[in-house]
């Protein structure tokens, strides 16, 4: 069975970077309606060209209608539901029941993915979501591969999702009331600002006094709502056995080196298999300490303590515009200099070799040593044939 690398993608920028390093498919929002507010997000006019610029290289775009809708929203969801397969998107993204069969009615050739909000736990729920007309579930996070495994034999034809790599919230299948209850923004309205990722400290009040005792961590810090993320790139054949078709990326929010740099490494282990080389590049990115999760039964170990995300590996130096005539010219993103060893990021056979900044010239053909000015197009000597959206960076 082929299956299928799925990428977050939170503008069309990203989308296009996605694709160039090997997604075969990509989940955005809109404006409105998805669970990532804070994203750039597309405008109609984005998922049109998003979507037409997906259909001309043989890839997919799923749109997230994944909000928990309240009454108000319904005439919105019906005009979206219908601009969306209007606009030819390959399938939309619901976790509220009204949302789903808002979407059956008035768009009916518009395929439904049931959202991993919709906290798919057992063959029976799976069952039911395709009977009602979903051609896929992205199953919960909180199944064992055997849990999967089980749902699959009792629902053979339906398509199972699930993530194997990014972020994670102390909840429920993403359902979280804790954003609600601090700052007044709904996780489950996709304002969410991550407020398990707080320092916190917990207290308990003995006997009837005033006295209170504090529990507090040890010197690794007081986050005890801080999931570590989740890695399942040695994982990905017993996944595939247990019946998952599509392996999903978290992160519509992240940056595009981070983007880059996941997808890559899944799509050279999906084609290739695992190694270590490979595993080493999952922390070339910024992230939290890795997890399995409950991929292998119960795992008391998936809380962080620590308060942020190491820096990764490597620096997001630039991304190649073109090249021409043996040199490079790259979109400055972080500060270099000339005689600075840099590393490629591409998906092609460059990947992993060196260049050394020589004889760089700024955008205006002038001498420079120093890359310092933001976004600024800067060219060099470069022994490779790189493409345009191939990413340099620096090893830490």
């Amino acid at each position: 069975m082929k299956v299928e690398l799925l990428a977050p993608a939170g503008n069309l920028n990203k989308l296009k970077l996605a694709f160039y390093f090997g997604a075969d498919a990509v989940y955005v929002g809109g404006k409105a309606f998805s669970l990532r507010t804070f994203a750039d997000n597309f405008t109609d006019e984005e998922l049109q060209e998003g979507i037409a610029y997906a259909h001309a290289r043989g890839k997919k775009v799923y749109v997230a209608v994944n909000v928990f809708a309240k009454n108000d929203d319904f005439s919105r969801l019906e005009a979206y539901f219908a601009f969306l397969e209007r606009a030819g998107a390959d399938a939309v993204l619901v976790s509220d029941l009204g949302a789903f069969r808002t979407a059956r009615r008035v768009a009916p050739n518009l395929p439904v993915h049931i959202s991993t909000q919709a906290n798919t736990t057992n063959r029976e729920a799976a069952g039911m979501w395709q009977e009602l007309g979903a051609s896929r579930v992205v199953l919960a996070r909180e199944l064992s591969l055997k849990e999967i495994a089980e749902i699959h034999a009792g629902n053979p034809t339906l398509e199972l999702e699930a993530f194997v790599h990014g972020a994670m919230c102390i909840s429920y299948s993403g359902r979280c009331l804790l954003s609600d209850y601090l700052d007044g923004r709904s996780s489950n309205r996709g304002a969410c600002v991550q407020a398990c990722r707080y320092e916190y400290e917990i207290r308990a009040r003995q006997g009837k006094g005033d006295k209170w005792l504090s529990l507090t961590e040890d010197e690794r810090g007081t986050y005890l709502l801080n999931s570590k993320d989740l890695n399942m790139s040695e994982h990905l054949k017993e996944l595939a056995a247990a019946g998952v078709c599509s392996f999903k990326i978290e992160g519509r929010m992240k940056s595009e080196y981070y983007l880059a740099t996941i997808v890559n490494a899944y799509r050279r282990i999906i084609d290739g298999g695992y190694t270590k080389e490979l595993g080493a590049e999952l922390s070339a990115a910024a992230h939290r300490e890795y997890t399995t999760a409950y991929a292998f039964g119960e795992n008391g170990e998936s809380v962080s303590y620590d308060n942020s995300q190491t820096k990764g590996s490597c620096e997001f130096i630039g991304i190649v515009k073109s090249c021409e005539n043996g040199r490079a010219f790259v979109e400055m993103r972080n500060r270099f200099y000339e005689g600075d060893e840099l590393e490629i990021l591409s998906p092609d056979d460059c990947f992993l070799k060196k260049v050394t900044v020589a004889h760089m010239r700024d955008s205006a053909d002038e001498p420079s040593t120093d890359a310092k000015r933001v976004q600024e197009i800067y060219s060099f000597d470069c022994p490779y044939e790189l493409h345009a959206g191939d990413i340099l960076r620096r090893r830490n």
